[in-house]
């Protein structure tokens, strides 16, 4: 689980390096970039698509894990729009609450 955990929190720090470095460049306009290269019918649509499935999922997980609580459909809704710089941090947070305990982490109280 340390690895993980080691993981988790690499992965974090250089998506918002690279982020911060995008922004700084380019401004917040992703919204436009992202779906317009998917109306385009191209590779980078292709993979805008299937990345925004992905979001979809994780934002349905977070929602489900939470019981779809009013919190949980908020914090649904953070991973939707924040994708992996959200997942990250939360499943650091949710391995640390739950002492490494993946059944835990992944199933929330159900577990």
């Amino acid at each position: 689980m340390t690895v993980f955990r080691i993981l988790l929190a690499v992965l974090w720090l250089i998506l918002l390096a690279y982020t911060a470095m995008v922004i700084s460049t380019h401004g917040m306009g992703l919204l436009p970039i992202f779906f317009g290269d998917i109306g385009q019918l191209t590779w980078p649509g292709q993979f805008n698509l299937d990345f925004f499935f992905l979001l979809i999922l994780s934002a349905l997980w977070t929602a489900w894990r939470n019981g779809f609580s009013p919190a949980g459909l908020g914090l649904g809704l953070v991973a939707l729009l924040g994708g992996a710089g959200f997942l990250l941090p939360y499943l650091l947070y949710l391995g640390v609450k739950h002492s490494g305990d993946m059944r835990g982490v992944l199933l929330g109280h159900r577990a």
